[in-house]
């Protein structure tokens, strides 16, 4: 066998792709980098898991005109990017973003098709995103400015849109994402989908993260042939069905499950809650601690990082297997005690897979 190398002006090369110079030349171009483009955060791809603000992943990213750079947390359980601005309620160790300081900064519209709630059509557009921790919400109003991101050669400005968040509540004026919060969602207004919208990506991203806590984003991240691969269910947030559980023994058990980096820890009802908490308490040779809000921990002794515990895999409805990396965190009771938690909170009815898992 053997392989042809052409220049890319040449006659063979010319058959499939328009002479130099051309209107049809420079959209071929533009064609060809939609659809390899891969792109991420100016400020760089990697993401920290901070754990004295929520257990989130965090990155850096640089909005504006000059540019204010934040550190917010990453979310795919919400669609919207909203920082902290003019704010009446916000916590007090807060980076603030002002739209007034920003010459490409606008304020959205209600005549926008971003905007769903009842305004005038002479004022700004109102947001309010309520989430799943009890009592915590951000509103404000939307405005449209521009987001730094990178691919491997330059530096490109997206327009996006964004939210002016005036009152925080809840986990929001504790810990969580004192700089504010970037929505993955599915949903138009996330900046994956407004980034696809204008041919800029793939409608796609990617969050890998380390046992480390140290992991990275891509968006139009189109993933590689030795990935396993599941389908998600017709849902306003990623949520994909499970078949089965194995801990040392597999079991058929069917649920669906909601993937939320935006939640510290793993929410799951019965009867998968009970099943895989008394099956993993089963094979682990350690002593219980009640001091703790989890139901499942154990004392560590002086000598050790973490105690033996059984590996789970989850089974998804496509065959793949989604083996579960650490399940536990380990958890500082006073100077040189600590205990091993199973991380996985008994849910009512949502089962959402969290950051730690």
């Amino acid at each position: 066998p053997s392989l042809e190398f052409h220049h890319r002006f040449s006659a063979p090369v010319q058959r499939w792709w328009p002479a130099p110079g051309g209107a049809a030349y420079v959209a071929a171009l533009a064609e060809h980098d939609r659809h390899h483009a891969m792109l991420t955060f100016a400020e760089g791809n990697a993401t920290l898991k901070v754990s004295n603000l929520g257990f989130l992943h965090y990155a850096l990213v640089t909005v504006g005109t000059p540019g204010q750079t934040f550190m917010v947390a990453l979310d795919t359980g919400s669609d919207l990017f909203w920082l902290p601005c003019q704010c009446d309620s916000c916590t007090p160790s807060a980076s603030f973003y002002n739209p007034g300081m920003s010459s490409t900064s606008k304020v959205i519209p209600c005549s926008s098709n971003f905007c769903q709630k009842e305004c005038s059509t002479t004022s700004q557009c109102p947001y309010k995103m309520v989430y799943v921790s009890a009592g915590t919400s951000s509103s404000g109003f939307l405005v449209e400015d521009v987001l730094y991101l990178s691919t491997e050669n330059h530096i490109l400005k997206a327009q996006i849109m964004l939210g002016c968040g005036q009152t925080q509540t809840g986990s929001f004026l504790d810990a969580a994402a004192p700089n504010g919060l970037f929505g993955l969602g599915i949903d138009k207004a996330s900046v994956p989908s407004i980034l696809a919208q204008k041919g800029l990506i793939p409608n796609s991203f990617s969050m890998c993260f380390g046992r480390d806590g140290i992991g990275r984003i891509n968006f139009g991240d189109q993933g590689s042939s030795d990935q396993q691969e599941t389908p998600l269910d017709i849902n306003p947030t990623y949520t994909i069905s499970i078949t089965g559980i194995a801990i040392e023994n597999k079991t058929d058990l069917e649920f669906s499950t909601i993937f939320d980096t935006g939640t510290s820890f793993t929410y799951l009802a019965d009867p998968a809650y009970t099943y895989i908490t008394q099956t993993f308490h089963a094979q682990v040779q350690a002593n219980r601690d009640s001091r703790i809000p989890f139901e499942y921990c154990y004392d560590l002794s002086s000598g050790e990082a973490r105690i033996p515990t059984p590996d789970i895999i989850l089974r998804t409805v496509s065959g793949s297997l989604f083996p579960v990396i650490d399940p536990g965190q380990v958890i500082s009771i006073q100077e040189h005690e600590y205990v091993y938690c199973l991380a996985i909170v008994k849910s009512m009815k949502l089962n959402i897979i969290g950051r730690k898992f």
